[in-house]
């Protein structure tokens, strides 16, 4: 199904399997925002970016219409940095609601007032993203209980006034959340039979760890940058804010991996044969095509010393 004017371009469709349709307020609406991620944020020119601008300027190809004029010429015009950045949904809420559907506005009062805003936002449907996956994983009981109830309590943040979310500590409760999502990781886990060792925030830029078994691993906060994970076995690794920038997927297993985003994956290079959990789309700018066996098989399973 084709993109429409202001769709994230670099995704494709997700099967509309039970978490993906509890996440539908969850992805980026960009029909009900205002361009707010092509205003408030600053961006210097990088590799990431072909040009610097200021924070609260409109980006040179935002449109009167609120839509970026070269959505689906971002890559090739040295915008990625646009491409992987995913406000899960923060844009719209921060229009339709705390805003009551306010239109694009050039006054510094008020775009001040959103740029107050908007980060807190953008973190608390973040937060949202991962809670709603912790409810999934878990059978009723406590824990369940736990991660519904700060789901809800998260929920009701969204609807704060603009001074409440302005005054709002984030940082706390993202590690509140965070301690949350760390325990439901370990008992979703702690089924895996003879699972990987955990690599909880190792520096693994760059590493060579093709065909690795990371099956129920946590790699969560790990810097895996530019990493080679072709065939890799991550089916039920924990990937909680890791770094996938650069990171080659191809042919890997992601089978139920834990906590994982769209931006981690469209920061990634992926292919035809590179697994991911149903409820996550595949980027469009991944090759469709699986490529030609190399000779090199995953190695086997050994067993392992706890």
């Amino acid at each position: 199904m084709p993109a429409r004017p202001g769709d994230p371009v670099d995704l494709v469709l997700a099967p509309r399997d039970g978490l993906a349709l509890a996440r539908r307020d969850l992805t980026a609406d960009c029909s009900r925002c205002v361009g707010l991620c092509c205003v408030l944020p600053a961006f210097a020119a990088s590799a990431d970016f072909a040009f610097d601008k200021p924070a609260d300027t409109p980006c040179r190809h935002l449109q009167t219409d609120a839509r970026c004029g070269v959505h689906d010429q971002l890559r090739d015009r040295g915008m990625p940095g646009c491409v992987v950045f995913d406000c899960f949904g923060a844009g719209q809420r921060v229009t339709q609601v705390t805003f009551g559907g306010a239109a694009r506005t050039t006054d510094p009062a008020s775009t001040a007032a959103v740029s107050a805003v908007f980060p807190v936002m953008r973190q608390l449907t973040e937060l949202l993203w991962h809670l709603t996956e912790a409810e999934a994983l878990l059978p009723a009981g406590p824990l369940r209980g736990e991660a519904t109830a700060a789901r809800d309590h998260t929920e009701r943040l969204t609807h704060c006034t603009p001074a409440e979310l302005s005054a709002l500590d984030a940082a706390q409760l993202r590690r509140e959340v965070g301690d949350l999502l760390g325990r439901v990781s370990e008992v979703v886990r702690s089924v895996v039979p003879d699972r990987a060792r955990d690599r909880r925030s190792a520096d693994l830029m760059g590493a060579s760890l093709r065909g690795a078994d990371l099956h129920g691993a946590s790699l969560r906060g790990a810097q895996l940058i530019g990493a080679d994970l072709r065939g890799a076995d991550l089916r039920r690794a924990d990937l909680l804010g890791a770094d996938l920038r650069a990171a080659d997927l191809g042919g890997a297993d992601l089978t139920g991996a834990l906590f994982l985003t769209g931006p981690q994956l469209t920061a990634a290079r992926g292919d035809g044969a590179t697994r991911l959990p149903a409820s996550l789309a595949r980027p469009a700018h991944w090759p469709t095509g699986t490529p030609a066996p190399t000779g090199r098989a995953r190695p086997a399973r050994r067993p392992r010393r706890r």
